[in-house]
C-alpha cells in the first residue's frame, strides 16, 4: 500500500463529488447535502488514516507521487507531504464536514450569509439561491486546498493556488451579503495580481533551471521543488524572484499592507465559508512563505527579514486596534485574524526553531479557534438576521450554550493559557525575543489589545439587558452542538497537549533552518562573580 496514490485520491474525491452535485437535477438539495457530507466524512477518515501512517522523523516528503503531466514543459503531477503540509490537510479535512453541517439549513437561507438578499432592483426580493451549488462549491474548494498543500511541483502548486479563487469568488459573489459583488471582485483582483507576480517568478525559475550547470542551472527545465532548491542563483535574481512569490503570499495571508480585501470579504461572505477562507485558505500564504520563500531563496529571505518583521509587528498592533472599533461581528473577527497572521509571519522570519515551530503550530491552532468563532457568529447572525454587534445584548440569558461557545472561542482567540493558541503564540514570542527583542516586546502589546476586543465584544453581545429582538432567540440545536463541540474539544486538547502537532512539524522546522543556514542563538551565561 506504500505506492497507493493517497493524495490523488484525497483530491479526486471532493472534486468528483462537486461535479456529481452539480449534475444532480434541480430540486435535489436534500440529496446534495447528504452526498456532500458523506464525501467530506470519507475524506476526513482517509486523512486521519494518512496521519497515522505518517512516519515522524522519516523521509521528508512522504506518500510521494510523481507522474508526467506536461512533459514538453517539465511539468509533473507531483504530490507529497511533510509534517506541515499534512497538518494543514488534516485541518482542512476536519473543518469541511463541520462547515457543511453548520450550513445545513443556512444554505437554504441566502447561502448562510444570515442576512436577507439584496433587492433585485425593482422592489422584489432576489431569487432563492441553490443550496446544492453552495455545497458543490465547498467540495470543490476542499479539493483545491488539499492540492495546494500537497503539490511538490511549483507549477502544479500555482494551478491549485489560482484555481482556489474560482469557488471562493462564486461563494462570496453569489451567496454573500448586500455588498457581495464589490467584495468578490476586490478579492479576485487582489488575488489575481499576486498570482500574476508569482507566475512570472515561476517561469523565471524554470528558465534558470534549464541553464547548464556551469551557469548555475540544472541542465534541464523543471518545476519540482526539491530540484529547484539546488539552483545557484545570483543574489539580485534571487531577490526579484523572492519578491514575486512573497507579495503573492502576503496578499493571500493577508499581511499588512496587502490585507484590505479580507475585511470586505469577511463582512459579505457566508459565515460557514469564512471558516475555510480565513481558517485554511489564508494559511496558503504563510505556508508558501515557509515552503518557497525561505527554501528556494534563503539569502533573499534573510535580506528581506527586517522589512517583513516590521510589517508583521505593524499588522499585529494595527489589526488589533481596528478590531476594537468594529461594529460588525464578522469584520471584527477578520481584523483579529490580520493581527494573528502578523504573529505567524513574525515567527517565520524570526529564523529561530522556536519561532518557526510556533508559527507552524499557530497556523493549525488559528484555523480551529477562528473557525469556531466564525461558526458561532454565523449561528447568531442566522437567528438575528444581522451581523451588527449592537443588534444583540443579553444573549447568555436566553441561549447559554451559544454564549458559552462564543466565550471559549473568544478566549482561544486571545490566547488564554490552557487553550491551543497560547502555546503557539508563546513560542513565537520567545523565539522572536531571542533574536529581535524590540519586535517581540512591541508584538506583546497585541496580547493586551486582543483581550480588549474579545471581552468587549462578548460583553456587548452576551451580557447586559436582553434586547427585545433577542428574547426569543433559540439556543444551539443538537446539530449545532455537534458542529462546535469537536472544535472546542480540539482547542482544549491542543492547549494542554500540543505535542502531536509539534512532533509532526518539528522535522520541517529543522530542514527549513538548515536550508536557510541559521541556528538558534546560543544562550548567554554570566560569568561567576560577574554582576548581572
Amino acid at each position: 500500500m506504500d505506492d497507493f496514490p493517497w493524495l490523488s485520491l484525497l483530491i479526486a474525491l471532493p472534486a468528483v463529488g462537486a461535479l456529481a452535485l452539480a449534475l444532480l437535477p434541480k430540486g435535489s438539495d436534500a440529496l446534495a447535502k447528504r452526498l456532500a457530507l458523506a464525501i467530506s466524512l470519507v475524506v476526513a477518515a482517509l486523512t486521519v488514516v494518512l496521519a497515522f501512517r505518517f512516519e515522524v522523523g522519516g523521509p521528508r516528503f512522504q506518500f510521494a507521487e510523481k507522474y508526467w503531466w506536461i512533459k514538453q514543459f517539465g511539468v509533473h503531477w507531483g504530490l507529497g507531504v511533510d509534517g506541515l503540509a499534512l497538518a494543514m490537510i488534516v485541518l482542512s479535512a476536519i473543518l469541511v464536514p463541520l462547515v457543511l453541517l453548520a450550513s445545513w439549513n443556512a444554505a437554504d437561507r441566502y447561502g448562510g450569509a444570515g442576512e436577507p438578499p439584496a433587492s433585485a432592483g425593482d422592489g422584489t426580493p432576489a431569487r432563492t439561491r441553490s443550496a446544492k451549488a453552495y455545497f458543490a462549491l465547498i467540495l470543490a474548494l476542499e479539493a483545491m486546498m488539499i492540492g495546494v498543500f500537497a503539490a511538490t511541483d511549483v507549477f502544479l502548486f500555482y494551478v491549485f493556488f489560482e484555481a482556489m479563487l474560482i469557488p471562493v469568488y462564486f461563494i462570496i459573489g453569489y451567496y454573500g451579503g448586500p455588498q457581495r459583488s464589490y467584495a468578490a471582485v476586490k478579492f479576485l483582483l487582489y488575488s489575481l495580481f499576486g498570482g500574476l507576480l508569482m507566475l512570472v517568478a515561476v517561469i523565471g525559475l524554470y528558465v534558470l533551471s534549464a541553464r547548464p550547470p556551469a551557469q548555475g542551472g540544472l541542465g534541464e527545465g523543471t518545476f519540482m521543488v526539491d530540484q529547484l532548491a539546488r539552483l545557484d542563483l545570483d543574489p539580485t535574481t534571487a531577490k526579484w524572484l523572492f519578491l514575486g512569490f512573497f507579495i503573492a503570499f502576503a496578499i493571500k495571508a493577508p499581511l499588512v499592507p496587502f490585507h484590505t480585501w479580507l475585511p470586505d470579504a469577511a463582512g459579505q461572505a457566508p459565515a460557514g465559508a469564512l471558516v475555510l477562507i480565513v481558517g485554511v485558505l489564508d494559511k496558503v500564504g504563510t505556508y508558501g512563505m515557509l515552503r518557497f520563500c525561505l527554501e528556494l531563496f534563503p539569502g533573499a529571505a534573510k535580506w528581506a527579514t527586517p522589512v517583513v518583521l516590521t510589517l508583521a509587528v505593524i499588522g499585529i498592533v494595527y489589526g488589533a486596534i481596528l478590531a476594537i472599533g468594529q461594529i460588525d461581528l464578522k469584520r471584527l473577527i477578520a481584523y483579529t485574524s490580520i493581527s494573528h497572521f502578523g504573529f505567524i509571519a513574525l515567527g517565520i522570519f524570526a529564523m529561530t526553531s522556536q519561532g518557526q515551530a510556533g508559527a507552524m503550530l499557530y497556523m493549525v491552532n488559528h484555523g480551529f479557534a477562528t473557525g469556531a468563532l466564525f461558526l458561532v457568529a454565523g449561528f447568531m447572525i442566522v437567528r438575528r438576521g444581522s451581523a451588527r454587534i449592537d443588534a444583540y445584548g443579553g444573549v447568555q440569558k436566553v441561549a447559554p450554550l451559544l454564549a458559552g461557545a462564543f466565550l471559549i472561542s473568544g478566549l482561544a482567540s486571545l490566547s488564554l493559557p490552557g487553550l491551543a493558541p497560547f502555546v503557539s503564540e508563546l513560542l513565537v514570542l520567545v523565539g522572536t525575543f531571542s533574536q529581535y527583542q524590540v519586535a517581540a516586546v512591541v508584538a506583546t502589546t497585541g496580547l493586551v489589545l486582543s483581550a480588549i476586543y474579545i471581552l468587549w465584544a462578548y460583553q456587548r453581545t452576551m451580557n447586559g439587558p436582553t434586547a427585545d429582538a433577542v428574547k426569543g432567540m433559540p439556543d444551539l440545536s443538537r446539530r449545532e452542538v455537534a458542529v462546535v463541540a469537536p472544535i472546542l474539544a480540539i482547542i482544549v486538547a491542543l492547549g494542554f497537549y500540543p505535542r502531536p502537532v509539534l512532533d509532526m512539524v518539528n522535522p520541517t522546522v529543522k530542514q527549513t533552518m538548515s536550508r536557510v543556514q541559521t541556528q538558534d542563538p546560543a544562550p548567554t551565561v554570566a560569568e561567576k562573580g560577574a554582576r548581572p
